[in-house]
């Protein structure tokens, strides 16, 4: 297995869109980074957000996940609670070869804020925008801005083509637009 540089990112992106919009190189400014980087892209979050509350007191539940849980907002910048947590997805759409599996770095400029992003691994044959998990483990709020980077995507070519990508197993995941909420 190895890890996939800027090239073939790059090559991927123009002639296969696997990542729609691409930006070509590191976006900086005043914005927290995003683009294509040596070995990786870091991707923006949207402004779309599903903040996390507690207003109907109900237990969390994976597996009978209620969307009260969360107040839907379209923000140009996003406070999560302290000690509480934030789902959005990507301003980017992904499609992942068949034979590359995708892991999912938080940015160090919102780690290094207690600001932890998370994702599953981007499974090969997956396509969609990713839903992008903050969690706030601070005492304080939290910022987070939309249209900037946020998290890193490390791509890795496996050794062969798996017998069965998430495309063929009809993911429950696949092809998601929005924030998308826990699915059994």
């Amino acid at each position: 297995m190895s890890v996939l540089s800027d090239k073939w990112i790059r090559k991927m992106s123009k002639e296969h869109e696997m990542i729609s919009p691409f930006e070509e190189k590191q976006v900086r400014g005043d914005s927290i980074s995003y683009g294509l980087s040596s070995f990786g892209y870091d991707a923006r979050v949207s402004n779309e957000f599903k903040i996390f509350t507690n207003v109907n007191s109900e237990i969390v539940d994976p597996k009978n996940f209620k969307p009260t849980n969360f107040v839907t907002k379209n923000l140009d910048e996003c406070i999560i609670p302290p000690n509480s947590f934030v789902l959005a997805r990507t301003v980017e759409k992904f499609k992942i070869p068949s034979d590359v599996l995708v892991i999912c770095l938080g940015k160090s400029t919102y780690a290094r804020c207690g600001i932890i992003v998370n994702v599953t691994p981007l499974e090969p044959g997956w396509e969609g925008y990713v839903t992008l998990e903050f969690s706030n483990t601070t005492p304080l709020p939290a910022k987070i801005y939309a249209n900037e980077g946020v998290a890193q995507f490390i791509f890795l070519k496996g050794n062969e083509k798996p017998e069965v990508t998430y495309a063929d197993r009809n993911g429950k995941y696949m092809g998601q637009t929005g924030v998308t909420l826990p699915k059994v």
